[in-house]
């Protein structure tokens, strides 16, 4: 065998280890075209001999194939598929860079918002950058004039502290200097036009008349803009009339709203379009980076021909993905409805997404920011399940809670036949740290159980006694662990008669479970996450008289 067969054996004993022993004689010479470029002038002579040698290894038994492979060191190497993890490292500059979060103060944040929050705010920490908090409050149909305090409340709890606030109401003198100037460089122009003509001249990529105003017409209507009627004018950017999107041809800058601000009441009424006050502001403040969804790529493509106009340096803009979540209300206008109807009790209502309702049932900020960060900045969409953040949050969780029993819809029992008097019984307030110290649960043969655990059988009273339970009887059985085992008893928890507290658990549907822990509960503080035995985790909401509420977490 010569150099060129022995070439061409290697290829077609690969081929066949790819294929279940069965080479193919144009794959062999694709891969021979691929790999050993210095053959491909040798093609003609390639080709009848990969026919010839393929025949020859396809008539090998797989054992043969395999000890062929062997001696001619041939192997198989099988390509891992990397799953991209994390962020993907910035584009451009990483020096003095400059991002911003820009959320409308529609609401609180919900977990979708943490989707732009995190990756900016994880940027500039790894690269000692700036990030800017703006505000953007051009459409004052859509403020919730307590979002103002609530935003900056949720980013800190994410652990998110801007460097600079900044609120676009407070900027509109600003605006207005730069579509004056827009429209002297001939580069947006007043369109008096009603909007049905100018969708229809659009859609078929032609201008309205308005278009081929002077400078000096268009600046004439400019400065009576405020005396129009909502709907009389608009001033528009010009760009790509033809352009093969409809929605990027001569956008809207600037439009008439006759609605009372909560910051500004009624002092304007020319209001920004989101594209030109985003324009506007990401350049005079510096913006190396843009992130945004991929909702908004034509948005900036429309961005683009304003920097375009006015001689700007474009930011680096990164798109991602949409974020998906199963089983959650994301929609801030759907929840204040529901708040406003009774629905919802109110942001923190359990079933929202916001994430003030997360934090309130004890999921550690560091689950959502971790998340985030790990699903990274990329195109394609992701989606998250509350069974994604409940693991993530166990870990948070496990090492902090301490352990206590929780017996919903209690029912006094008394075990007959007892006669071990009082007992008190120790438990650790958690396994893992004995250091916590123990809790102290007083038995007597009186107990409160869960009326869902009063059913027929055996049972073991966890870490007191074994006892058998028929039609609602309970008698003593034995006692010890050891013979629970033995009778495949199931443990259930009891709370002491005479120690204990009354305890709510608001679930994560806002049901209700209610019942008595025992008493070491009462050494909590708000704000404390504990694991009650077989139910799971739950903050410590509120200390209501004689009763505490909890919030539940997850299992």
């Amino acid at each position: 065998m010569n150099d060129l067969e022995e070439i061409v054996y290697k290829h077609a004993l690969l081929n066949a280890a790819k294929h279940k022993g069965s080479a193919n004689p144009g794959a062999v010479m694709g891969s021979i075209m691929a790999n050993e470029p210095e053959l491909r002038s040798r093609a003609k002579e390639i080709g009848p001999l990969a026919g010839k040698i393929v025949a020859q290894v396809n008539a090998l038994s797989a054992e043969e194939q395999a000890s062929e492979m062997e001696k001619y060191d041939v192997e198989v190497q099988e390509k891992k598929k990397v799953k991209e993890v994390g962020l993907q490292e910035l584009p451009g500059t990483h020096e003095n860079i400059v991002l911003r979060f820009a959320p409308n103060p529609s609401g609180p944040l919900h977990i979708g918002h943490s989707r732009a929050a995190v990756p900016n705010a994880e940027y500039v920490k790894r690269h000692n950058g700036k990030l800017i908090l703006r505000i953007e409050d051009t459409d004052p149909k859509r403020v919730y004039e307590d979002a103002y305090e609530m935003i900056p409340q949720d980013l800190e709890w994410l652990g998110i502290n801007p460097d600079e606030i900044i609120y676009q109401s407070d900027r509109f003198d600003i605006y207005y200097d730069y579509a004056r100037q827009l429209i002297e460089k001939g580069a947006a122009y007043m369109c008096t036009c009603d909007g049905a003509t100018f969708k229809e001249l659009k859609d078929n990529c032609q201008a309205c008349p308005c278009r081929d105003n002077s400078v000096e017409e268009n600046l004439e209507l400019w400065d009576k803009f405020d005396t129009m009627d909502a709907g009389q004018a608009v001033l528009r950017v010009k760009t790509d009339i033809n352009h093969k999107n409809p929605a990027i041809r001569d956008w809207v800058a600037m439009r008439l709203v006759d609605e009372t601000h909560p910051r500004l009441g009624n002092k304007y009424r020319i209001y920004p379009m989101m594209n030109f006050s985003v324009a506007v502001d990401d350049h005079l403040m510096g913006m190396t980076h843009v992130l945004r969804g991929k909702d908004h790529l034509a948005n900036s493509e429309k961005q683009k021909y304003l920097y375009d106009h006015m001689g700007w340096d474009l930011p680096e803009f990164i798109h991602y993905g949409r974020l998906k979540m199963e089983d959650i209300a994301l929609s801030t206008s759907k929840a204040l409805a529901g708040i406003e109807d009774g629905t919802y009790s109110g942001w923190d209502d359990p079933r929202l997404g916001t994430l003030r309702a997360i934090a309130r049932r004890g999921i550690d900020p560091r689950t959502i920011y971790n998340l985030i960060t790990e699903i990274g900045v990329k195109m394609a969409d992701s989606a998250i399940s509350w069974k994604k953040i409940y693991g993530l949050n166990r870990n948070f969780l496990e090492p902090i809670a301490n352990r206590y029993f929780f017996v919903e819809d209690p029912q006094v029992i008394e075990v007959k036949n007892y006669e071990d008097g009082d007992i008190v019984i120790e438990r650790p307030l958690h396994a893992d740290h004995l250091d916590r110290g123990n809790r102290l649960l007083p038995f007597n043969g009186t107990a409160y159980l869960a009326k869902s655990d009063i059913t027929d059988g055996v049972f073991r009273l966890m870490d007191a006694v074994n006892v058998d339970i028929k039609d609602g009887d309970v008698t003593y059985n034995s006692a010890s662990f050891e013979e629970a085992r033995d009778l495949k008893a199931r443990i259930i928890q009891w709370v002491p008669v005479d120690d204990n507290v009354k305890v709510t658990i608001v679930m994560d549907d806002a049901s209700l479970k209610t019942g008595l822990g025992e008493s070491a509960l009462s050494d909590l503080k708000v704000g404390d996450i504990v694991q009650f035995e077989r139910v799971g985790f739950a903050r410590l909401d509120e200390i209501k008289d004689d009763e505490l509420i909890f919030y539940y977490a997850h299992k």
